[in-house]
């Protein structure tokens, strides 16, 4: 009974598996088809490779936008990084007063949806003339990612037992020591399994890289939408696209995934 339990359960498992990647997989194989044989009613399984898909991409300057989303994403997660790790640690193991109004506040920041917020952000960077610029899209992704990561951060500083921190302390270890050498070993899966989370949101994210990019700085989801026009959907092309667009995220996620199921368990239980 229990094994046939287990079977159910395991091929029930991977039917979930076959359906969420289901269409990740296709979109991979139409990245190699033609576009008659991506857009046939009848789904062709069997094809010609054919690679013009991925040679549109290069024709139309495919790499700069990668570039400019890997330098806003990597760049606003180490921004993300260097500021959460200090306010977590104060919030959990060197509690500050009134704790929860700080925690409070921080996870407020995200209740504001971006439309309200674009406006302002638009007339603000048009003033000080960095619209269109890598280092402005930066700061906004960076501004939007920190509040969870305090939060996620918060949760794993809590999992450092106290008497580690005390006996260094009793070492004569200084703040810096403490936190560098003793705590962030520690909680280092947790800091990898943000960091992965904030780089995925930030290159991800559509609407203000739409808004407040054009040519200089714009990124790649709204490279993306590019190719859906009045003429149609490209769809051979724009499964090239995505597929290229999901590489660096799949490969991150592949480095860091042994740190990425730690630092997630880490904070589950406390």
């Amino acid at each position: 009974m229990k094994k046939a339990k287990a079977s159910l359960i395991t091929t029930f498992t991977w039917v979930l598996v076959f359906l969420f990647f289901f269409p990740v997989g296709w979109m991979f194989l139409n990245s190699f088809k033609s576009e008659n044989d991506a857009s046939s009613i009848v789904p062709k399984i069997f094809f010609n490779i054919d690679t013009a898909g991925f040679q549109r991409l290069m024709d139309r300057g495919m790499v700069s936008y990668l570039e400019h989303s890997l330098a806003s994403s990597v760049s606003s997660t180490l921004l993300v990084i260097a500021l959460a790790v200090p306010a977590a640690y104060a919030l959990s193991i060197r509690p500050i007063k009134n704790v929860q109004d700080a925690l409070s506040f921080f996870i407020s920041t995200r209740f504001m949806p971006a439309a309200a917020s674009i406006l302002p952000l638009y007339m603000i960077f048009k003033t000080l003339h960095v619209l269109d610029n890598v280092g402005a899209l930066t700061l906004v992704y960076a501004a939007m990612n920190l509040p969870i990561a305090v939060w996620m951060m918060r949760s794993f500083f809590s999992e450092v037992p106290l008497e580690i921190v005390e006996a260094a302390q009793i070492d004569g270890a200084n703040f810096r020591t403490e936190l560098t050498r003793v705590v962030l070993p520690i909680v280092l899966p947790g800091i990898a399994a943000v960091a992965l989370i904030c780089f995925i949101f930030s290159w991800n994210e559509y609407f203000l890289a739409t808004l407040l990019t054009s040519n200089n700085a714009k990124t790649t989801p709204p490279f993306l939408a590019s190719f859906v026009d009045g003429r149609g959907l490209f769809l051979s092309v724009l499964s090239a696209a995505s597929t290229v667009a999901a590489l660096p995220v799949i490969i991150a996620g592949w480095i860091a995934q042994k740190q990425l199921v730690r630092g997630l368990a880490m904070g589950a239980v406390k």
